[in-house]
């Protein structure tokens, strides 16, 4: 592929996160800056089809495969699309969108590693797994607020996918480059509020597949916090996941917010000068019309743009000298 674009990939099961992270990212590097996608929009079948074929929207079978790998191949080459439009509301489909990609493009969905091709049009993959239990909370408020849903018909349509997503969903995290989880301290009194609170503890698995940025300056500057001083704000460890060597990065939920700001200041300093990104944007998400601010979400968020704008900045690198080759090479 002739890469014009710096892709994100964002993956994991209906409701754990990932249009909230998503756009996070997209405030602060402008969205002038950024292509956002969702794959729900290729979906094959709308909601009353998918009910008479007895298909769930997880199963690839429900799902246009073939031209979501055409279309990520597109976009990484900077060309434009024609993308299918599914309305949430209606369960129909819209007329499609032109789209041109920008600088950065983020996919986030259901299988966007579903395939080889797919994954390699990403320079970074993240995917979501938070406890079953929360993200059944998010789903429940998510689909009757926003998709026209009554709780039993949501808690209905989950017990119908339950042998689905093990099958397609979770093996996509095999494939990612961060995993990221966010938990209540208690995870046996998960309930709608705590689904909402901005204390949420987050874990983020750090794969080897991408050079992850030295933390050693962050982490000394983690504790002590003055809310939780016990309890440093970051803490990093080796160990493995499923088999493989990764480092676990810890986010405590109670951190204050100038412990954060202080931290995201510090990860700041390993972007690139030219960096335009704007970290007010980050850790912000709604819950009913209210906009709160998670300060692990900004963490992990200002993490994941990490790698975009690190990648950007190599390829303008590499693409200078393409254009302008080194003396001695002219010799």
């Amino acid at each position: 592929m002739n890469r014009k674009t710096i892709m994100l990939g964002v993956a994991g099961d209906s409701a754990s996160g990932k249009t909230t992270i998503s756009k996070g990212i997209v405030e602060a590097l402008g969205a002038d800056q950024v292509t956002a996608i969702c794959c729900d929009h290729y979906h094959k079948y709308n909601r009353e089809e998918r009910r008479q074929r007895h298909l769930s929207a997880l199963h690839p079978e429900c799902n246009y495969i073939d031209i979501m790998e055409q279309h990520f191949r597109l976009l990484r080459e900077g060309q434009p699309i024609l993308k299918p439009v599914y309305n949430h509301k209606t369960g129909d489909f819209d007329k499609p969108d032109y789209i041109e990609p920008t600088k950065f493009v983020i996919i986030e969905g259901l299988l966007p590693f579903h395939t080889r091709i797919m994954r390699l049009c990403f320079d970074a993959k993240v995917y979501l797994d938070p406890p079953e239990e929360l993200r059944t909370e998010w789903k429940i408020k998510r689909d009757t607020t926003k998709r026209g849903y009554t709780e039993e018909q949501v808690r209905r349509s989950m017990r119908g996918r339950e042998d689905i997503a093990p099958r397609f969903i979770h093996p996509q995290r095999s494939y990612a480059d961060m995993i990221v989880r966010f938990y209540p301290p208690d995870l046996g009194h998960v309930d709608a509020a705590a689904a909402g609170d901005s204390h949420l503890n987050a874990e983020l698995v750090l794969m080897p597949t991408l050079p992850h940025p030295d933390l050693t300056d962050v982490l000394t500057h983690s504790g002590p916090d003055r809310r939780e001083p016990s309890h440093p704000a970051m803490r990093l460890e080796l160990a493995r996941y499923e088999g493989r060597p990764a480092d676990y990065l810890e986010i405590d939920g109670n951190v204050s917010p100038e412990k954060a700001e202080e931290l995201m200041d510090i990860i700041r300093g390993h972007l690139p000068p030219n960096a335009n990104l704007d970290e007010s944007r980050l850790g912000r998400y709604q819950y009913g019309l209210e906009e709160r601010r998670s300060y692990p979400l900004a963490l992990t968020q200002l993490l994941i743009a990490y790698h975009l704008v690190k990648s950007a900045d190599q390829m303008a690198f590499a693409t200078d000298r393409a254009v302008k080759p080194p003396l001695e090479a002219l010799n």
